[in-house]
C-alpha cells in the first residue's frame, strides 16, 4: 500500500481529535459544596436537597485545634476536636446520608473564623509538634466519621505564613499518602493577612490541593457581574492552575449575590469552559429559606458538562 494513502489519514485523524471538541468545556464541573453545622440551628444532611445529578460535598464546620472550655477555649497546638452540631451531625447521620446518596461525599473544615465571639488563631508551637498532633487526631475524626476530605479554613494566625504552608503542607501529605481522605480544599479570601499564608502553602504544596473554595462573598456588598468576574480571574490567576470554585453566602455576607446576577455570571464562565464547581456558606443559613439557591446551584451544574 502507498504510505502516502496512510498517512494521510492519519494525519485526518489527529486533525479531527485536536478540533472536533473545544477542550475549554471539558473543564466545567458539576461540583457541588455546602459547608454545614457551624452555627447549631438544627440543620441536618437530610435538610438539604440532593440533585443526584451532581457530585455533592458537605463540609462539616469546623474541626479546631482549642479546648472545648465554654468559658474561655484556648489553642491545643494541632489536637483538633469537633465543634460542629454532633448531635445532629453525628457519624451515623454521615453513614445514613452516602447510604441514601451515592454522589455524597463529606468532608471536615478545619479553623474557621470564631469561638465564642474570638477569633481563631492558628498558634502552632512548633512545626514538628502540631503536625504530629493534627495527624493523630485528625485521623482520628476522620475514621470515626467516615469522611472523605478536609477543607482548611484557618483566617487568623499566629504564624507567618512559611510556618503556616509548611504545617498544613504536611499534614495533607500524610492525610493523603495513608488513604485518610482523597481530597483536599483551602477557603482563602481576598485579605492581606490571610492571602500570604495561603499562597505559600499553594507554591509549595498545591499539588496535594484539589480544590480552592474561594470566598468570593468576602468581597463587598453590592459587588457588580463585571466586577466579580473580574475578581474571579485575578484569583484563578493566584491559584495558577488549580480549580477555583465560585462562591455566595446566605448569611447577609456580600460579594455578588444570586439577586443580582451569580448565575449569570456562573453561566458566563460555564460558556467559556471555567466553572469549576459552586459553593455554599452555609446550609445553617439557608434553612429559613428553604434552600432555593441550593436548588438553582446544582440545576445549573446538572448542565454544565
Amino acid at each position: 500500500m502507498n504510505s502516502y494513502m496512510i498517512v494521510v489519514p492519519l494525519v485526518l485523524q489527529i486533525f479531527v481529535a485536536l478540533f472536533s471538541s473545544d477542550p475549554a468545556v471539558a473543564a466545567n464541573s458539576k461540583l457541588f459544596r455546602e459547608y454545614i453545622g457551624a452555627e447549631d440551628k438544627g440543620v441536618t444532611f437530610s435538610d438539604v436537597p440532593i440533585n443526584s445529578e451532581v457530585d455533592f460535598h458537605f463540609i462539616l464546620s469546623f474541626a479546631i485545634d482549642y479546648t472545648t472550655s465554654s468559658s474561655s477555649p484556648s489553642p491545643t497546638n494541632g489536637d483538633f476536636r469537633v465543634y460542629w452540631d454532633k448531635e445532629n451531625l453525628s457519624p451515623s447521620h454521615v453513614s445514613s446520608i452516602k447510604t441514601c446518596h451515592p454522589n455524597v461525599k463529606v468532608a471536615m473544615s478545619l479553623g474557621g473564623d470564631t469561638i465564642n465571639d474570638e477569633h481563631v488563631y492558628f498558634t502552632p508551637k512548633t512545626i514538628n509538634s502540631w503536625v504530629r498532633n493534627a495527624i493523630h487526631s485528625i485521623a482520628e475524626i476522620s475514621r470515626k466519621y467516615n469522611l472523605d476530605g478536609i477543607d482548611i479554613d484557618y483566617e487568623h494566625f499566629h504564624a507567618d505564613p512559611d510556618t503556616f504552608a509548611e504545617c498544613i503542607g504536611r499534614l495533607l501529605l500524610f492525610l493523603k499518602q495513608n488513604g485518610v481522605v482523597s481530597f483536599a480544599s483551602i477557603a482563602p479570601y481576598n485579605d492581606d493577612s490571610v492571602q500570604p499564608h495561603y499562597l505559600a502553602l499553594w507554591r509549595k504544596y498545591g499539588h496535594l490541593i484539589d480544590y480552592v473554595n474561594f470566598q468570593f462573598y468576602a468581597y463587598d456588598k453590592g459587588t457588580t457581574m463585571s466586577q466579580f468576574l473580574k475578581y474571579f480571574h485575578e484569583q484563578s490567576s493566584n491559584y495558577r492552575g488549580g480549580k477555583v470554585l465560585v462562591s455566595f453566602g446566605t448569611d447577609g455576607s456580600g460579594g455578588l449575590s444570586p439577586e443580582n446576577g451569580f448565575f449569570e455570571a456562573c453561566r458566563r464562565l460555564m460558556r467559556k469552559g471555567k466553572l469549576h464547581g459552586i459553593f455554599v456558606w452555609s446550609a445553617d443559613d439557608s434553612k429559613k429559606a428553604g434552600f432555593h439557591y441550593e436548588n438553582r446551584s446544582q440545576t445549573l451544574l446538572a448542565r454544565s458538562t
